[in-house]
């Protein structure tokens, strides 16, 4: 049997108040509108994230380098080329190449050569008569900078590393081309 309670001040619920429970108050007004902020910021957040990572996937973005590098990769810090000093160096063998038709121009170029202080070993003519270049080639990077220094003892000639005389023995050859005014 249900028991009945004396009526007191909980029982009397005012008129404006409009409650549907007993614990629950009215709801304030545009309480709506911050649901909606939440939602939105939600979505900016996650289309901000998702564009990010598309970006790193792509690569269109990129930690590790210069900014604006357009692989992503890094762009390199041009080093200063050292100079290299041209030097004489009598120890080192040198091959005259005449590279011409001018009969003798082997021998001449032989005699620059030793008054310079060089060791000249072979002087033969080049397999070719129509050079028009005159160049020292050399096969060790070591001796580039007497490279350098035979290439100054002739006046227009030009240094190259190549392989293709490294084999008759000689650490530099001389071939002489038309363009030798000495």
């Amino acid at each position: 049997m249900a028991e009945k309670y004396p009526r007191d001040r909980f029982d009397d619920i005012p008129d404006g108040l409009q409650r549907v429970g007993a614990h629950r108050g009215p709801r304030p007004k545009g309480r709506g509108w911050i649901a909606v902020a939440w939602a939105a910021l939600a979505v900016v957040v996650l289309v901000g994230a998702g564009i990010f990572g598309l970006s790193l996937v792509s690569g269109s973005i990129s930690f590790h380098g210069a900014p604006n590098s357009p692989s992503g990769t890094p762009t390199p810090t041009p080093t200063p080329t050292p100079t290299i000093a041209a030097t004489v160096d009598p120890s080192l063998s040198v091959n005259v190449l005449n590279g011409t038709t001018t009969e003798g121009l082997g021998t001449k170029v032989k005699d620059v050569l030793t008054t310079a202080g060089w060791k000249v070993g072979a002087v033969a003519n080049a397999d070719q008569q129509n050079l028009t270049q005159t160049v020292v080639y050399y096969s060790d990077p070591k001796n580039q900078a007497a490279a350098l220094g035979v290439a100054a003892s002739l006046p227009g000639a030009t240094v190259e590393a190549s392989q293709a005389f490294a084999d008759t023995g000689a650490d530099l050859t001389v071939v002489i081309g038309s363009d030798y005014t000495g």
